[in-house]
């Protein structure tokens, strides 16, 4: 399914599989519903809580995580400034998040081959979002509640509601993917 340049396709969080297979790289998409926030502390104790057999904060079925540690908000606001954060800093965890379920992130960079290899294998995705557009993507963000790790500070887990969060399909179920050109079809 693929969109002309001038209509925007939305699509809802939690993703299903066959919403993630119609995904291709290069594509951009707008996010609405509900995603995570974690970066590198949070993904370190969430591998250390499925080694322990620990119940996990969400359910990480068909979730969409973004690698972002947000700012405080201002009085009246859901969230302060919200960037990606580089992702090849969750690279050592996410395979093990993707085999528990969890089927997209959102960060900026390119990826290792085991996280491209995971999401192949288990049918996810990974989103490019802009880096330097912190404060717009804020705008995005309609609600935010700390639901882990609150004594993380801006590493803690927030569940977001968002609307149209603006991102780049980089990585898809494919095996497509924006950072190697040798993927590109010809």
């Amino acid at each position: 399914m693929h969109t002309s340049d001038t209509e925007k396709r939305i699509i809802s969080a939690p993703l299903t599989d066959e919403i993630i297979k119609t995904l291709h790289a290069g594509e951009m998409v707008y996010i609405s519903g509900t995603i995570y926030t974690a970066r590198d502390a949070a993904h370190k104790r969430l591998c250390e809580m499925i080694k322990r057999g620990e119940e996990m904060p969400f359910d990480f079925e068909g979730q969409i995580v973004y690698y972002a540690g947000p700012a405080p908000a201002k009085p009246g606001e859901p969230i302060g400034s919200v960037g990606p954060t580089t992702a090849g800093r969750m690279d050592a965890y996410t395979p093990t998040l993707v085999e528990h379920g969890l089927r997209a992130m959102i960060g900026k960079g390119a990826r290792n081959q085991a996280v491209i290899d995971s999401l192949k294998d288990h049918c996810g995705v990974y989103f490019a979002a802009i880096g330097g557009a912190a404060a717009l993507m804020s705008l995005c963000v309609k609600e935010a509640e700390v639901i882990a790790f609150d004594e993380l500070g801006t590493e803690a887990i927030r569940k977001l509601r968002v609307e149209e969060l603006p991102v780049i399909v980089a990585v898809d179920c494919h095996g497509g993917n924006v950072y190697d050109r040798s993927s590109e079809k010809k």
